[in-house]
């Protein structure tokens, strides 16, 4: 079940759906998305129970991974491990992540 995925076609699907979030690939080892902060938004995220990458794909921000504090911004790679409390917080500019977890999220 390979595929091929356009990153602007995600972007728009995403945008057209009016959430934060849009999955666009689930299968039991993994599932992927794209997930969008506005500027000044808050990120309300909980901790989940898979590991995950996040890749920025545009936008400025900071990012609390349990005590620690970075900013991140477009070409940043964040990896957050099982079950450590992060969120996106002084966004910028637009952040537009794609987001893969593993194994699949199951919330």
């Amino acid at each position: 079940m390979s595929e091929i995925f356009d990153i602007g076609r995600l972007l728009t699907e995403r945008a057209q759906s009016r959430r934060a979030y849009l999955e666009f690939l689930h299968v039991p080892a993994m599932s992927s998305g794209i997930y969008t902060l506005p500027a000044g938004g808050k990120d309300v995220q909980e901790p989940h129970d898979q590991d995950e990458i996040y890749f920025v794909i545009s936008g400025t921000a900071k990012v609390r991974l349990g005590s620690e504090e970075r900013v991140v911004v477009k070409g940043s790679v964040i990896f957050v491990e099982a079950g450590l409390q992060h969120r996106f917080f002084d966004i910028e500019e637009e952040l537009v992540l794609l987001v893969v977890f593993a194994p699949a999220e199951t919330s």
